[in-house]
């Protein structure tokens, strides 16, 4: 056995009325296959394009290893010129990938190329938009984001692997203490049972995103992405709509962000080694009580 996974919905369009509903209100994750139509993006973002417009900005790249427990959760394993970046990815495998790249300080113009999707929600963050780009290997470890965000997810150019799990699961998947990502010891697609057991039996969706797919991901919902192609994708973050879950990414900002690299910095090893300790007995008491619910 393992996780229990199901297909996260998935529709061509949907109505606001209907989105808020069924989606936002509850907090269910949706693919939106058709959002995208009307964006030149769609069509114009090729990899020639995007090589075009950015050129030879050095960006920096992260790989597949462990997070070293003396240093941030996001610290680069290299750095390329954007264009052969691009080359790279298209033409071989690698799992070098770019986090969280402001593709739109380096070429402004990309901005007439999109939508943002106010008519299904408010509380975009204009000044956020965010791009990631993947090799063939790249995969992005499980984790949710710290300022809890709804996300709308759109990939370009290949196919891309996504689980996702609710926050209320966090202890289950050995949530590291302070911080907002997993032991990284376990295997998404494969988890050792016996090694983790209280992996067993935890629900969450799945879906392999496709060019032009947009995925809503509401705030706090965990991901584990793979890309399956060389390809890229768009992150539009927005505001949960309640004054507690504002608190919370402040919190999460000011605790889960700055006191996590402190006590990495100074502690270091014996700091790893006591959360991933914390980490398994949290896990083991939460599976004791059966469904975090």
């Amino acid at each position: 056995m393992g996780f229990k996974l199901q297909p996260i919905d998935t529709v061509d369009l949907i109505s606001p009325e209907d989105f808020r509903e069924k989606y936002l209100k509850p907090r269910r994750p949706l693919i939106i296959k058709g959002l995208t139509k009307t964006w030149p993006a769609r069509e114009k973002w090729t990899p020639e394009y995007l090589k075009e417009v950015v050129g030879k900005k050095v960006v920096p790249l992260y790989d597949n290893s462990k997070a070293d427990a003396s240093k941030p959760i996001n610290s680069a394993a290299a750095e390329m010129p954007f264009d052969d970046y691009i080359d790279l990815i298209t033409s071989s495998h690698t799992e070098l990938r770019i986090f969280f790249f402001n593709i739109f300080k380096q070429a402004p113009q990309l901005l007439d190329d999109i939508v943002l999707p106010k008519d299904l929600m408010g509380g975009f963050l204009e000044s956020m938009p965010a791009m990631f780009f993947g090799g063939s290997n790249s995969v992005t470890f499980l984790h949710y984001d710290i300022d809890l965000p709804h996300i709308f997810h759109t990939h370009f150019g290949g196919r891309k692997h996504v689980i996702l799990f609710e926050n209320k699961w966090k202890r289950r998947l050995y949530c590291l203490p302070n911080a907002t990502y997993a032991l990284e010891d376990f295997d998404v697609l494969n988890p050792d049972i016996k090694k983790f057991p209280a992996l067993n039996g935890v629900e969450g969706t799945e879906a392999f995103l496709e060019h032009g797919d947009t995925l809503f991901m509401p705030t706090g919902y965990w991901h584990w992405m793979k890309y399956i192609d060389g390809s890229y994708s768009l992150s539009l973050r927005a505001w949960d709509a309640s004054v507690a879950r504002k608190a919370a990414s402040l919190y999460n900002l000011a605790v889960k962000g700055g006191l996590d690299s402190l006590l990495k910095m100074t502690f270091k090893q014996n700091y790893s080694i006591f959360r991933e300790r914390l980490a398994i007995k949290r896990a083991a008491k939460e599976l004791a009580k059966g469904k975090p619910y």
